[in-house]
């Protein structure tokens, strides 16, 4: 297996909903895709919504779940400000404020958020290095 996700797809509970999240709320370029699911382009991936129940139905396992999925996606910035600035931004348009931007016990600034069906996303700054492709 090649060292790469290629596409990242979220079980939503509203696809329409979630799509003004991303594509209006964060800015997520989105890409022609048929009425049942959506791709938005990332810096060498995709992302996908796709229903939640359909989503678990393909890969035949329960929809049911609550609490902690076991994962976050992360989205690193170049500083401590830009991390304030996009916890805001997913806020305003729709996210829960997990946990505010902080100094973090291994030395950078991070933050969480829930987007509107769940999912974490962490902001982060690392001060020692980036991670991730370049912009």
């Amino acid at each position: 297996m090649k060292p790469r996700i290629s596409m990242i797809t979220l079980g939503v509970g509203d696809l329409e909903k979630s799509v003004r999240f991303y594509e209006e709320g964060l800015g997520f370029p989105r890409m022609e895709s048929p009425p049942t699911v959506a791709f938005f382009t990332l810096n060498g991936s995709w992302l996908g919504l796709y229903g939640r129940e359909a989503l678990a139905e393909d890969a035949q396992v329960s929809a049911q779940g609550s609490g902690f999925n076991s994962f976050t996606l992360a989205h690193n910035v170049e500083s401590e400000a830009e991390v304030d600035a996009l916890l805001a931004q997913a806020v305003s348009a729709g996210a829960t404020l997990v946990k505010p931007g902080q100094k973090v016990f291994w030395g950078g600034y991070s933050g969480y958020f829930k987007d509107p069906d769940g999912h974490l996303w962490e902001i982060a700054h690392n001060p020692f290095c980036w991670i991730g492709p370049r912009d």
